[in-house]
C-alpha cells in the first residue's frame, strides 16, 4: 500500500521551502542532509519545531525538506511556514491552532530595493550646503 504524503510550500524573504510530510518517527531531512547538520543554530531548530509543538505531534512525522534561496534564517522561516501548511493539509482541524499561533501567515517582509540618486534604500547621499 502506498503511504500518504502531505506536501506544502513555504516562503520567507527570498527563500522557498518544499516540505513532504509522512507519518513516522520524527526524522527531519533537509536538502539530503541531517536537520542538525543543516541548521546549526539552536534558535533556528526551535523555530522549525514550533508547528509540531503547537499541535502536539512532536515525533509523529518524518519530514523531507527541499529548501533554496535566501540565507539560513530566511530558510528556517520558510521551512516553518511549509511545515505548518503541510500539517493543515494532513488534518484541517489543526488549522485553528496554527492560525492562532500565526504560523499560516506568510511573513511578507523583504529587503527594500535601492533607489536611484541614493546609496541605499533609505539613506541619502551627504548634503553639503557649501
Amino acid at each position: 500500500m502506498l503511504e500518504k504524503r502531505y506536501y506544502a510550500t513555504g516562503r520567507r524573504k527570498s527563500a522557498i521551502a518544499r516540505v513532504y510530510l509522512k507519518e513516522g518517527s520524527g526524522v527531519l531531512t533537509v536538502n539530503k542532509r541531517g536537520f542538525d547538520d543543516y541548521f546549526p543554530r539552536e534558535s533556528l531548530k526551535m523555530l522549525i519545531r514550533q508547528p509540531f509543538e503547537v499541535v502536539g505531534k512532536q515525533d509523529a512525522f518524518d519530514c523531507y525538506v527541499n529548501v533554496c534561496g535566501g540565507g539560513i534564517s530566511g530558510q528556517a522561516g520558510a521551512v516553518k511556514h511549509a511545515i505548518s501548511r503541510a500539517l493543515q493539509e494532513y488534518d484541517a482541524d489543526l488549522r485553528s491552532a496554527l492560525k492562532k499561533a500565526g504560523f499560516l501567515t506568510r511573513d511578507s517582509r523583504a529587503k527594500e530595493r535601492k533607489k536611484y540618486g541614493q546609496p541605499g534604500a533609505r539613506k541619502r547621499f551627504q548634503f553639503s550646503k557649501r
